[in-house]
């Protein structure tokens, strides 16, 4: 696949929106853009929808050609992804423990395992917590690849309905039950693989469209800018949803509303030739391209400089802005140029796939 401006345009502004969320840590960034961090949360959303739809397109298009699929090149691919630049920050957090944002973490075996979204106590533990999303993504790698296989298999549109329906309709009853009955929030509603699955979802039906229903994907490209605009206004409306984040009815129908609404952002910005698609916007391709080693690394990063303008208290307001910033994306680099890239095209001369089988990825995005 193809890189599409539209796409490293969306994943920019995921990586970015995070990290202002992430701006808590030293007590918010303050001024008019406080109001946007307050919801960068739901940059997670949309790093979930676009990787339901890239994994979801390298795993579809070859069933949708009739061709197999290779298990173990797709979970090697995955492995080289995601495990070095993974595993050096993990290492990081557990040798250095001044380094981290807070004194407590969870123990090593539940992030080598992927299982620290399921057995988090935040109050408690909250160094390293967002890798709770990095487990929900790898769960999906797990399962998405042996269901896309057997769903193939029975070419039924009543039987991937029925799926999604199935999987959307869980969530939100267990989303549901878990705020009725005063569960911990992030716990039980926020953080588990079986209550964030709608992106993944969303992304993961954008793909089966294009594979199966070319057609259809061709009349969505022809409307690109529509499909932007519905993405703008129906996100929007799960902001406005959102203004009580923990209750009844944004915990039920928020998270599938900004779900749909996410999806419809992503296929407007994948096409190839119309609206967001063309949107070459300066330097965003390069924080789609190292947004994951961002994503890891950056919370040190600002620990790091909050702990130095703490015996520096003459920089503030945007110069020490600036220094985040700078600190964050030097960060982010360092992994990104030393362990993440280096990985990534050891990879492309581990993984041999035949031409008719070949799993294609968006560069080193996917």
């Amino acid at each position: 696949m193809q890189r599409l401006p539209g796409l490293d345009l969306l994943r920019a502004i995921a990586i970015v929106w995070v990290m202002l969320f992430h701006s808590w840590m030293i007590g918010g960034i303050g001024g008019p853009l406080q109001t946007v961090a307050d919801y960068g949360w739901m940059g997670v959303d949309l790093f979930f929808v676009l990787s339901g739809y890239l994994i979801g397109c390298q795993l579809l298009e070859p069933l949708g050609r009739g061709e197999p699929l290779h298990f173990g090149a797709f979970y090697l691919r995955r492995a080289f992804r995601i495990l070095p630049v993974f595993l050096v920050v993990l290492a990081i957090y557990l040798l250095f423990p001044a380094w981290r944002e807070a004194p407590g973490m969870q123990p090593a075996w539940q992030f080598l395992t992927f299982t620290v979204n399921l057995l988090i106590d935040y109050q408690h533990n909250q160094a390293f917590s967002h890798a709770w999303s990095l487990c929900v993504e790898e769960h999906f790698y797990l399962l998405f690849p042996l269901l896309a296989w057997w769903l193939a298999r029975r070419s039924s549109r009543a039987l991937v309905i029925g799926f999604a329906v199935l999987v959307v309709a869980t969530g939100m009853l267990l989303r549901g039950h878990a705020v009725l009955h005063g569960k911990a929030w992030l716990e039980s509603v926020y953080y588990p693989t079986w209550t964030r699955l709608d992106g993944l979802l969303a992304g993961a039906m954008l793909a089966t469209i294009q594979a199966y229903r070319p057609r259809w994907w061709a009349g969505m490209q022809q409307r690109a800018g529509a499909l932007v605009i519905a993405g703008g206004l129906l996100a929007a409306a799960a902001i406005w949803l959102f203004h009580d984040k923990t209750g009844f009815a944004a915990s039920v129908f928020g998270f599938p509303l900004l779900a749909l609404a996410l999806a419809l952002l992503v296929a407007g910005g994948a096409g190839a030739t119309r609206g967001p698609a063309r949107w070459r916007i300066p330097g965003a391709g390069w924080l789609a391209g190292v947004s994951y080693s961002l994503y890891l690394s950056h919370k040190l990063a600002l620990h790091a400089v909050h702990d130095a303008l703490l015996r520096w208290p003459a920089v503030h307001g945007f110069a020490a802005f600036a220094l985040y910033a700078l600190a964050i994306a030097a960060t982010g680099a360092l992994l990104h140029y030393a362990v993440e890239r280096p990985f990534l095209r050891l990879r492309t001369r581990v993984v041999r796939v035949g031409s008719r089988g070949a799993i294609e990825t968006q560069a080193a995005s996917a």
